[in-house]
């Protein structure tokens, strides 16, 4: 299978499916003509990573995710694990963008949206003025 069918079983760009090989997420084989060529091992793979990507996982987790999903033996605490991690790093995020929405609300809400130049939001953005 070439790259725009592993592509369009996979669900990703052709783009982002090279630079998961140009990377070593996975290395499909090449033909004589030097095309690749994907098995369905790499597809699997391929789905596998979208999925991971999808729900957030970085690119180092991906590649950690696959190890562990080429391993026979691994445990499945180590899978946990990797996941427990990653669900502290979203609700890090998610803290994050509290505070974002409500530093916005509070500059959004000191705004009186007329038709004066004189706007809350640039003073607090260029810091001219803390208005939070």
């Amino acid at each position: 299978m070439n790259v725009k069918q592993a592509s369009e079983h996979s669900g990703l760009p052709a783009k982002t499916i090279r630079y998961y090989e140009e990377i070593g997420l996975l290395s499909p084989a090449r033909g004589d003509n030097g095309y690749r060529s994907f098995s369905e091992s790499d597809l699997h793979k391929l789905t596998f990573l979208a999925r991971s990507r999808s729900l957030g996982f970085s690119l180092d987790d991906c590649r950690q995710l696959l190890s562990l999903y080429d391993d026979d033996a691994r445990s499945s605490a180590d899978v946990r694990d990797l996941a427990v991690r990653h669900i502290a790093d979203v609700d890090r995020k998610l803290a994050e963008l509290k505070e974002i929405r409500s530093v916005l609300s509070k500059l959004v809400s000191a705004c009186e949206g007329d038709n004066r130049p004189d706007c809350p939001i640039m003073d607090s953005l260029s810091g001219h003025e803390n208005v939070i």
